[in-house]
């Protein structure tokens, strides 16, 4: 018999945010190889947070199934629809309970990543702040916990 209570799923007003993903010139100029190192660079940020207890074991692995889905988002291949299936990010997230607090955590994770990211990754300047833009809608319509 299972003893768990289930949680009430928030769902954010407005539904899935309705705003332009960031500029698919991004992976033209960053390439592949450095979306994975900051997305490894990230995961090793999460792995020193709060957060740590939402992840797998390897966060290496979990990393590189992130770097896949920018990959793609960026303007470069879809590597995450290839080897994953469709991302529906939501609803892989729904099991584990995301509030407010969770969300600006993983946002100040990202930011210490983003703040060296023009110098260690060629992310390019000009678009930076739409990525941040991205990033703060996307992560809102992550939380699931009221």
């Amino acid at each position: 018999m299972n003893n768990e209570t289930p949680r009430d799923i928030y769902i954010p007003p407005g539904g899935p945010p309705q705003t332009t993903g960031p500029s698919r010139e991004i992976y033209a100029r960053m390439g592949e190889e450095n979306i994975f190192k900051m997305m490894e660079d990230f995961y090793r940020e999460l792995e020193k947070s709060s957060l740590r207890p939402l992840f797998p074991a390897n966060m290496i692995v979990a990393s590189q199934k992130s770097a896949a889905f920018f990959v793609g988002l960026l303007g470069g291949p879809p590597l995450y629809h290839q080897r994953y299936g469709p991302p529906m990010m939501r609803a892989r997230h729904i099991n584990f309970p995301i509030d407010e607090s969770a969300r600006q955590e993983w946002l100040a994770c990202f930011d210490r990543v983003l703040a060296e990211a023009v110098q260690k990754y060629n992310f390019p300047a000009e678009h930076l702040e739409g990525f941040r833009s991205f990033l703060r809608d996307f992560s809102g319509w992550m939380v699931n916990t009221a």
